[in-house]
């Protein structure tokens, strides 16, 4: 009954925009992904492009990785690629908006369509394997010790990384402009820079470090959730009342019709229920968090004000 549904609200598109089109699929996709590959929305994207496939809502999808400055590089070529393209999808979400905050970026989000927000996914604070901090509270002295020669690595600046890594400064009684923060284009530059030591510590989604940390490459200290997760335990039960989670969603392009807007959302909500999306969601120990359309717009405008808000308040907003 629902996929009948389905193919008559993307039917409806159709005719309503002129666009010949497979009644039961959208046909080919794009997928812009705003970063290098092996980050979360790389597996974010990929994930849901073989999601969107496996439901047959996708004839095929066509990945393009393009990093750098919080995914603006991909955002602004995704504004002027894709406008009025009913077939393009970006990937983006917390980290965005947090780069579009602190850097003042000149393209954000309010020039594209929003679709679906899909997961949220806590943080990981990690350290190399042979690292000589055992616990946090090692970390966490030798940062109120002498906070520059502590090194934090993540994702781009602004981002919940970032916003993490001052939380935790300003919990401990630190000042949080003084966190040596160095950013990555993305999760392959991440795990290059704590596996070989280069960074003091490194801060990621759970489930782009899992492979890393069971592997015996880096240690795990703790998490952003508000309890014990994959058994490794939170900051808020190691005494930093600290919880943090990252979401991440998808976008249309600039100036599409609300039938148009309408299809992408039916068919990524479709996707969402696949087999296919939830054992993704299991591997990397996402939450499903599907909101769609206009609410997800909604919630986007309150997230910009809570992120710069949270930006201020550490004396990370220039």
């Amino acid at each position: 009954m629902y996929r009948r549904q389905f193919t008559l609200t993307v039917l409806a598109s159709v005719i309503a925009t002129h666009a010949p089109a497979h009644a039961q699929q959208l046909g080919a996709l794009k997928m812009m992904i705003p970063a290098n590959p092996g980050g979360g929305w790389d597996q974010t994207g990929r994930a849901l492009g073989a999601a969107m496939q496996a439901a047959k809502v996708a004839q095929s999808v066509q990945f393009d990785n393009k990093g750098g400055a919080a995914g603006t590089i991909g955002l602004a070529q995704f504004v002027n690629s894709a406008k009025g393209d009913p077939h393009a999808l970006l990937v983006g979400g917390m980290v965005m908006v947090g780069g579009i905050v602190l850097n003042k970026s000149p393209v954000d989000l309010t020039m594209v369509t929003p679709i679906a927000r899909l997961t949220s996914e806590y943080l990981v604070v990690v350290v190399p394997a042979n690292s000589p901090y055992k616990t946090l509270a090692d970390l966490v002295n030798a940062f109120k010790a002498e906070p520059g020669k502590v090194s934090w690595n993540g994702g781009s600046a602004g981002g919940s990384d970032h916003i993490l890594a001052g939380l935790i400064a300003k919990a401990v009684g630190s000042d949080p402009a003084k966190v040596n923060y160095i950013a990555s284009k993305g999760g392959g530059d991440s795990v290059a820079n704590i596996v070989g030591g280069h960074v003091t510590v490194g801060i990621a989604g759970l489930g782009e470090f899992a492979e890393h940390i069971k592997g015996g490459r880096m240690r795990a200290l703790a998490v952003s959730a508000p309890a014990k997760t994959e058994g490794i335990p939170s900051l808020k039960e190691q005494g930093i009342d600290v919880v943090l989670g990252n979401w991440r969603g998808v976008f249309g392009g600039p100036g599409l019709s609300t039938a148009q807007r309408d299809a992408l959302v039916s068919a990524v909500k479709t996707a969402t229920e696949s087999a296919s999306w939830k054992e993704s969601l299991a591997k990397y120990g996402w939450d499903g968090v599907f909101l769609p359309g206009d609410q997800y717009k909604a919630f986007i405008e309150e997230d910009t004000k809570r992120i710069a808000a949270i930006l201020e308040s550490l004396g990370m907003k220039k």
